[in-house]
């Protein structure tokens, strides 16, 4: 990058406008084009799919066109965006296993259902035989397809982390670091503009679910919370790694998941094993997000992200 730098004002005014954006494009089909409803749920859908694909590739030549960058290669432009291919594996199975630690609670729970389920189906049938695994192959498999097909699964697992991690963390990062906003800082505001994306549920739940507005405001105050703390566990993975592909993995991880399970009164195991990889977790968090692990040029360099100092 040059020695030209972008002010704090702008790089505040572009987060805040691809925040915008990211949200209001999702209903300019309706309310600005006035094209008609979708005759399906799918079709709305992919509607937004759509929408959030554009807001994404709009966010990437604006951030493009502001950062100093002086040469405008595709290969320079997906490095400052966290898009690489060195050390991709590392930048995928280490924040997976980082986060899975914060899930060892749910984790543990879901072991046990499992182990029950199988008790079950060997119960019923008298023991284990081919028959039996048959069975259970046959629902894992079920389950997979039932999954691919569905289009709640796709926004989920791909469309929602991939688009918000494109705007929120490979965008907005190197545009408030660019601005002079310190790495930490950068951790504690960027998920201030993801939290702000997610405000549209506000409306939705109390339009479309019928919730009363002070329920409405618990269930969406409570998934702001953790868009805020996941923000900033993303932002964090971004700026250590350099990889987009960390946060990215982290986000899939995490929707899957769901929120994490604290303790059940089915089994004390599951309390124990959140707080075992909880402390697994923090233990961990520096030592395997050092930027020698996922870039060959770590040491003595300025680069756009900042994580020179953080070593």
């Amino acid at each position: 990058m040059e020695e030209e730098v972008v002010s704090k004002g702008t790089a505040v005014v572009a987060c805040t406008a691809m925040t915008l954006s990211y949200v209001a494009i999702l209903y300019a089909p309706t309310l600005i084009l006035r094209l008609p409803r979708p005759p399906s749920f799918n079709s709305f859908m992919i509607r937004r799919f759509v929408c959030a694909a554009i807001s994404s590739i709009v966010s990437l030549l604006i951030c493009a066109l502001i950062l100093p960058i002086r040469r405008k290669e595709a290969s320079v432009l997906l490095g400052v965006y966290g898009i690489q291919v060195d050390h991709i594996w590392q930048a995928v199975v280490f924040p997976v296993f980082l986060t899975s630690l914060m899930y060892a609670g749910s984790l543990v729970l879901k072991s046990l259902v499992l182990v029950e389920s199988w008790r079950d189906n060997v119960n019923h049938s008298e023991g284990v035989s081919l028959e039996c695994i048959k069975i259970i192959i046959q629902k894992l498999i079920a389950s997979i397809v039932s999954v691919t097909s569905n289009v709640l699964a796709w926004r989920n697992f791909v469309v929602a982390p991939l688009t918000e991690e494109l705007v929120f963390r490979a965008c907005m990062i190197p545009l408030l670091l660019c601005g002079g906003f310190k790495p930490y800082t950068v951790i504690y505001l960027c998920p201030i503009f993801f939290s702000l994306a997610h405000l549209n549920h506000l409306m939705e739940f109390y339009s479309k679910q019928n919730y009363s507005l002070v329920k409405t405001s618990m269930v969406v105050g409570l998934q702001l919370g953790y868009t805020v703390i996941f923000g900033s566990y993303a932002s964090f993975l971004f700026i250590r790694t350099g990889h987009l592909i960390a946060p990215l993995a982290a986000h899939m991880f995490c929707n899957f998941m769901g929120l994490p399970v604290l303790f059940s009164r089915r089994n004390g195991m599951v309390s124990i094993a959140f707080v075992a990889g909880m402390v697994g977790f923090l233990s961990l968090l520096f030592p395997m997000t050092r930027p020698d692990l996922y870039n060959y040029r770590s040491n003595n360099c300025k680069c756009w992200h900042g994580y020179c100092s953080w070593s």
